[in-house]
């Protein structure tokens, strides 16, 4: 989709839990992974007891719209539930938006999403060298589900851990 300048993934939010799962925060972060030759954002939200991502995103820009939206797809599944960030002025906006309580996160909320965020790009480091993106101006439908995949697979993994 292509709206003002900014080219992003706009695709229904999946529920990536099975059942009724209890969330108290929504644990949310954002980092550049390189796909091909291009640098793009994914976006990631996990819950802080189940450790399992809740929601993710991918786009070419980071900005408080993207965040606006990245938080309402999380709520139109999950509910309304506090938010955890780093500290980006476009999160507060956001939040104060839809009216939802934000704080910055705590070191341990800190450690947990960054642990889960290194792990997504050490996988889509390996995607990537095996199934390089080749085309010109890609439209990164295939990064998208992979990681719906590759989500799906994380989740279903921590259930059996567990």
């Amino acid at each position: 989709m292509y709206q003002s300048g900014i080219i992003y993934i706009s695709i229904r939010p999946k529920r990536y839990l099975k059942g009724k799962r209890k969330i108290k925060e929504f644990i949310i972060d954002e980092t550049l992974i390189k796909i091909g030759s291009e640098l793009i954002w994914l976006w990631v939200a996990i819950g802080l007891e189940s450790k399992e991502i809740l929601g993710i995103r991918i786009s070419k820009e980071r900005n408080m719209l993207l965040a606006e939206q990245f938080i309402s797809s999380l709520v139109k599944i999950h509910g309304q539930h506090p938010v955890s960030t780093d500290g980006g002025t476009w999160y507060p906006q956001a939040c104060r938006f839809l009216r939802l309580s934000h704080h910055i996160h705590s070191s341990y909320e800190k450690s947990i999403i960054e642990r889960t965020i290194q792990y997504i790009k050490d996988r889509t480091e390996c995607f990537d060298d095996y199934f390089p993106c080749r085309k010109k101006n890609c439209k990164l439908l295939h990064v998208w589900n992979w990681l719906n995949l590759f989500v799906g697979y994380h989740n279903k993994q921590l259930q059996i851990v567990k």
